[in-house]
C-alpha cells in the first residue's frame, strides 16, 4: 500500500491543478453534469410487482392495486437516511409536476414512530404535496426486494415494475420527468368523454 508523503504530494500538485483547469473548461453539456443526479442508476427492466401493503396516516391497509388506472412512483425511505433526506424536496416537486397526469408519488416510510414523525419531518422541510404512506415493519421493502434506502421503484399504469434506482436521485430534473412519464405509459382514455 502506497502511503502519500508530503514530497509525493507536491511532486504531484502541477498534474493534478492542470487536470482540474482541464475540467474547468469542458462545456457544461459535457461529462457529469450534462446528467442529473442519479439518471445514470435507473435501471429499466419489466417485472410483475409482488403483492405489497402499507398503510395510510391513519393507518388504513393500502395496496397498489388500491390506485387503479395509475402510475406509480414507489420510494422507500426514513428520516433517518441521509440521502433520504436529500432527495425529497426534488420528490415532493415532482409529485407536484406529475400529479395531473394521474402518476402518483407513493413515498413509504420506514421510520417506526410513524406518521407523527413523518409529519413533523414534512413542516420541517416544507414537503407540500406528498401525503404521509407508512411501511414501519419494512414489509414493503422486504417484498420488493430493496437492499436499502433510499430504492425507488417505477410501476405503470397495468401495475408492472419498469425501473428502480437504489440512492438518491434529482427527480424534478426533467430527464426524470420524462423517464417517468415514458415508464407510466399512456394514460387510460374515458370513451364516453368528449375532447
Amino acid at each position: 500500500m502506497l502511503v502519500p508523503t508530503r514530497r509525493s504530494i507536491l511532486k504531484a500538485a502541477p498534474a493534478l491543478t492542470a487536470g482540474g483547469t482541464l475540467l474547468g473548461t469542458l462545456p457544461a453539456r459535457q461529462g457529469l453534469a450534462a446528467t442529473p443526479r442519479g439518471l445514470n442508476r435507473l435501471r429499466e427492466e419489466e417485472a410483475t410487482l409482488p403483492p405489497i401493503t402499507f398503510t395510510d396516516a391513519e393507518g388504513k391497509a393500502i395496496a397498489p392495486s388500491d390506485f387503479p388506472q395509475k402510475a406509480l412512483v414507489i420510494n422507500l425511505w426514513a428520516t433517518w437516511c441521509p440521502p433520504c433526506v436529500a432527495e425529497m424536496p426534488s420528490l415532493d416537486r415532482a409529485a407536484a409536476a406529475l400529479s395531473a397526469e394521474d402518476i402518483l408519488v407513493l413515498p413509504l416510510s420506514s421510520d417506526r414512530g410513524g406518521a407523527p414523525v413523518v409529519q413533523a419531518f414534512y413542516e420541517r422541510t416544507q414537503v407540500r404535496t406528498l401525503r404521509i404512506w407508512l411501511d414501519p415493519r419494512g414489509t414493503a421493502a422486504r417484498a420488493l426486494g430493496a437492499r436499502g434506502l433510499p430504492t425507488t421503484i417505477i410501476v405503470d399504469r397495468q401495475g408492472r415494475e419498469r425501473a428502480r434506482l437504489e440512492g438518491d436521485a434529482a427527480w424534478d430534473a426533467p430527464e426524470f420527468l420524462a423517464a417517468i412519464r415514458r415508464l407510466a405509459g399512456p394514460a387510460q382514455t374515458d370513451p364516453t368523454r368528449r375532447a
